[in-house]
């Protein structure tokens, strides 16, 4: 038991016990073992039980972190400065993945609109029906205005045109564990000790693992992911785009860097009431799980299904590209000094290189577009990838 944590309430306890009782279940149902993957899935996903699709509070002051869009409204401003382009270029459409509290879906319609570049249709891919209610909420009290405009998906549409929007949308997505030993890749799963509680355990890892394995500059013995979900999620979405552009925007890092030798032991963390922590057994379901973006992967999925690689760069960079910093100056000019001072302070957390600034990375993937993107005229490190 983790005791430097925050002691859960106990409904909370109570609810994490029944989630605890169904993966139990499905690791007896099938042979003893699941994957990490798996557990991360069904920690996460289990519908009513998991951490994204139960009822807890998960963004800002009150919740387990604070994303970029709940920090201040100038990172959606400058965010649509680049949307703006993209959609100019193609179709006056944007879909978001994984809207998150909806803080950014507001800011967009609102910058956008500001831009003179209003969206037809904002569509918001939501898989939890919780986190899909909390949106509706927020934009009708913030954006009322282009409510008619927005429209829930429970799965990826046919084809695609416009902008797509991803933030911090990749690095919840499961992660394989994996172990390079002297004897071969092992994979890391879950099995049951005598007593019933989770336990880590080692298989020899499949074919699909192994391929994606064979790319990587590791010796054993190394302890580390492979991000197979975040691979297959991009290509089907590059698969259905027809023009137009991919910007995702997480932390993570190139191959190079992210399977770095220093680097052994992986970057799978939990994050609970604004603490990171590595126990993801401790209360399955109350915690966020998340891994780093291996963003050299992300590239060679959505180039292996035809998409262009437009940029690549810290999140600093980005923002500054999009003119983050004159939005700072007219937001000083329209408030008191007190909301001056925080807009201030939060665009410091977004650009300081030893917080969001670098930690934090953006890939833009597309398809038709031939004009250079704004976001990454300066500072792109694609030969980094």
């Amino acid at each position: 038991m983790n005791t430097s944590l925050p002691e859960p309430s106990d409904a909370a306890k109570a609810a994490s016990a029944a989630l605890v009782l169904c993966i139990a279940a499905e690791i007896r149902a099938g042979d003893g073992w699941i994957s990490f993957a798996r557990y991360m899935e069904l920690a996460l996903y289990s519908p009513g039980l998991g951490y994204y699709s139960g009822g807890s509070e998960k963004f800002g002051e009150a919740g387990d972190f604070v994303t970029a869009p709940e920090l201040t409204p100038l990172f959606g401003h400058a965010l649509a400065v680049q949307v703006a382009q993209v959609m100019r270029a193609s179709v006056p459409e944007l879909l978001e993945t994984g809207a998150g509290s909806g803080h950014l879906a507001a800011d967009l319609l609102i910058a956008l609109d500001a831009l003179g570049c209003p969206v037809q249709r904002y569509r918001i891919l939501e898989l939890s029906g919780e986190l899909a209610a909390r949106q509706r909420a927020m934009i009708a009290a913030r954006a009322p205005q282009f409510w008619a405009k927005v429209e829930w998906l429970d799965s990826l549409p046919d084809q695609i045109s416009g902008c797509v929007v991803g933030n911090e949308l990749l690095d919840a997505m499961p992660n394989h564990a994996v172990v390079w030993r002297d004897e071969g890749l092992m994979e890391c799963g879950i099995a049951l000790n005598d007593s019933g509680a989770f336990i880590l355990s080692e298989r020899p890892a499949g074919e699909g693992l192994q391929q994606a394995a064979r790319e990587l500059p590791v010796v054993a013995t190394y302890r580390s992911e492979i991000a197979l979900t975040a691979r297959a999620w991009t290509a089907e979405l590059g698969r259905r785009l027809k023009q137009g552009a991919l910007l995702l925007i997480d932390y993570g890092l190139p191959r190079h860097e992210y399977y770095h030798p220093q680097r052994n032991g992986g970057t799978i963390r939990c994050h609970y009431r604004h603490r990171t922590h590595d126990q993801p057994f401790w209360y399955p379901g109350l915690s966020d799980i998340t891994a780093h973006v291996d963003f050299t992967a992300i590239a060679e999925a959505g180039h292996g299904v035809g998409l262009d690689v437009l940029g690549y760069t810290s999140q600093a960079a980005f923002l500054m590209n999009c003119g983050i910093a004159d939005l700072l100056v007219q937001r000083k000019d329209d408030v008191d000094a007190a909301t001056a001072a925080r807009a201030g302070g939060a665009v410091n957390l977004l650009l300081s290189p030893n917080e969001m600034g670098e930690l934090f990375k953006v890939i833009a993937l597309g398809k038709g577009l031939r004009e250079p993107l704004v976001g990454f005229s300066r500072g792109d490190r694609l030969h980094a990838l």
